[in-house]
């Protein structure tokens, strides 16, 4: 049975202020279901948890929901501290991580990925080697290239011209671009000396250049003497999985072409990692969720649930990843639970799209989704068991 394709999306116009139990009732609507359009009755919602967070952010035409959902999960995690707001910058995270990967790339003598794309573990590998800035430290995304929110089509693939043409004399990407070794591009000699220059002169012409110092709330800071006044603790986090091609109980790297860094994941059951997400939840923990939004998604839906009978299982997770038909495509922030009006359990989940959508930035994802479409939870070990917190140190 093909799941995504079969999955049901409603696209819903009502956008929500949520309380602890405040019912939120949706109209008519229509969904979109196996090519049919067709009328459906509105949900109810009842929110029963409800935890503290930032704006939402609007990554526009940029591939980095990573970067703008572990972002706004290190806010919440600070605010959840602290009580303190803040706005991290993510184009200073865009400006070290590409400058990173486009250095990996050339190490693995162009046998790996340029992509927009990443995980929760590149965010807090840069905070860690770099740093982090306020929103304010650095150019609004997208006003160096004359837009008002981050637009990489031009910037990226000139970013992929300009590493690809490090390895390879005619600037291709991948060998496997073409049907004979004849036909392939031949690896240069060797990197032409300073070659970081001119990747980082890319970056910097359109996400802007990372402040060596800047003043925030009238005290002078460098990038890494602010990511230390945060008072985040950068160990403290860790990221669970679920698959079976590796042994539970044990640490695997993901194999998705987006996390690029080979950190790798703790896996547990699937059972036990949901249960795991409603006890950080209700710890007053919010959870980074990096899984699946393919198929039938589309940035005007707000609302997932699988279709009636269908139950996620371990076996159908393993399926649909060794097939293809389950990626990893999109990182999100859940910060809440809900159920909707046959008591079925939903999660409220911050996107990256920004608020003009149904429900203003938030989705609501439910259960049977999350367990079925997860490919990893990256959330603070202290949420977890004294038994579990001694496996993952």
């Amino acid at each position: 049975m093909n799941i995504m394709r079969t999955l049901t999306i409603i696209a819903v116009g009502l956008f929500m202020t949520t309380a602890s139990a405040q019912e939120n009732v949706q109209p008519q609507v229509i969904i979109s279901y196996e090519g049919k359009s067709v009328t459906t009755e509105g949900k109810t919602f009842t929110t029963l948890k409800e935890l503290p967070i930032t704006s939402v952010k609007n990554q526009y035409r940029s591939g980095t929901c990573w970067d703008f959902a572990t972002l706004g999960y290190l806010e919440s995690e600070i605010l959840r501290k602290t009580g303190k707001t803040y706005d991290l910058c993510e184009m200073f995270v865009v400006n070290k991580d590409y400058m990173d990967c486009a250095t990996h790339y050339v190490r693995m003598h162009g046998y790996s990925q340029i992509s927009e794309g990443g995980s929760c573990e590149d965010v807090l590998e840069v905070i860690r080697q770099h740093g982090i800035c306020p929103e304010e430290a650095m150019p609004a995304p997208g006003s160096l290239t004359g837009d008002s929110l981050a637009n990489f089509k031009v910037f990226f693939p000139e970013l992929e011209r300009t590493v690809s043409s490090i390895v390879w004399n005619e600037g291709k990407l991948e060998l496997n671009r073409f049907t004979t070794e004849e036909q392939a591009p031949l690896r240069n000699p060797a990197p032409k000396p300073h070659w970081q220059d001119s990747v980082q002169a890319v970056i910097d012409q359109y996400v802007g250049a990372c402040p060596e110092t800047f003043v925030y709330e009238g005290k002078m800071y460098t990038p890494k003497t602010f990511a230390e006044s945060l008072g985040l603790d950068l160990n403290d986090y860790v990221s669970l999985t679920s698959y079976t091609h590796h042994p539970f109980n044990q640490w695997f790297v993901i194999e998705s072409p987006y996390k690029w860094r080979l950190k790798p994941s703790y896996n547990i059951p699937i059972e036990q990692l949901m249960d795991i997400l409603d006890q950080t939840l209700d710890a007053g923990y919010t959870v980074a969720w990096g899984g699946d939004v393919s198929g039938d998604f589309y940035r005007n839906q707000s609302l997932a649930y699988l279709p009636d009978g269908v139950t996620p299982t371990q076996e159908m997770r393993q399926e649909q990843w060794n097939n293809w038909e389950f990626t990893y495509d999109h990182v999100m922030l859940i910060y809440g639970k809900a159920v909707d009006e046959q008591g079925k359990p939903y999660y409220l989940v911050k996107n990256s799209w920004g608020t003009n959508y149904p429900y203003k930035g938030t989705w609501y994802m439910s259960r049977d989704y999350i367990a079925l479409n997860t490919t990893y939870l990256f959330l603070n070990r202290h949420a977890l068991s004294a038994d579990l917190q001694k496996v993952v140190a």
